[in-house]
């Protein structure tokens, strides 16, 4: 699961490398980037519910994209790292809203289909999406603080675009062993009231 949230990320870190040079040359090549991922997710028969997040990306690169090109001078481009975490937040929120978790359909991937139907599988998940969506916004909100404070202070900007993220994914990546122990224990436990 880790490894596809490393790729997913991909087209965010090429529109911040590309954003050094120029938004456009960023954001273009950040949708460029989504395209060829998500091109070669319904090659490899990825379901919708598989690319939630790559769906999202792609939506955020073509309107950011449309906007450095449109609008090249405007100071909105100049929270372009917290607008991007705000979409992210925003897709997280609206997957638990609707609750379709975005990382259920990622999980889903290294189960089996009796596994993914279980109730706690969906918890799991429930939780996992709530903390990247926690995160996702404190990040957002921390990268605006940044950029309209101390927009050339380099190492808060990588603080906040590193430090969230690798909190979420620690827990992604840790959490679901956890539940299941805990699961088990508690199972334990009633066999040995019952």
């Amino acid at each position: 699961m880790l490894k596809y949230y490393a790729r997913s990320f991909l087209p965010w870190i090429v529109l911040a490398v590309g954003s050094g040079v120029d938004n456009r040359v960023g954001a273009l090549g950040g949708l460029l980037t989504s395209v060829v991922l998500l091109a070669a997710d319904r090659r490899a028969g990825r379901r919708a519910d598989e690319t939630i997040l790559d769906l999202s990306t792609a939506g955020f690169m073509a309107v950011f994209s449309v906007l450095t090109v449109a609008l090249p001078d405007s100071s909105l481009l100049d929270y372009g790292a917290a607008l991007a975490m705000a979409w992210l937040a925003v897709t997280a929120w609206a997957s638990l809203a609707a609750r379709r978790p975005f990382t259920l359909g990622i999980a889903r991937r290294t189960v089996s289909a009796d596994i993914a139907r279980l109730p706690a599988f969906i918890r799991i998940n429930t939780v996992v999406t709530l903390v990247w969506a926690l995160g996702f916004t404190c990040e957002a909100a921390s990268l605006a603080y940044v950029q309209a404070r101390a927009p050339h202070n380099v190492l808060a900007l990588v603080a906040c675009k590193v430090g969230v993220v690798a909190v979420a994914a620690i827990f992604t990546a840790r959490y679901p062993a956890y539940a299941r122990r805990r699961a088990v224990a508690a199972a334990s436990t009633m066999e040995v009231i019952a």
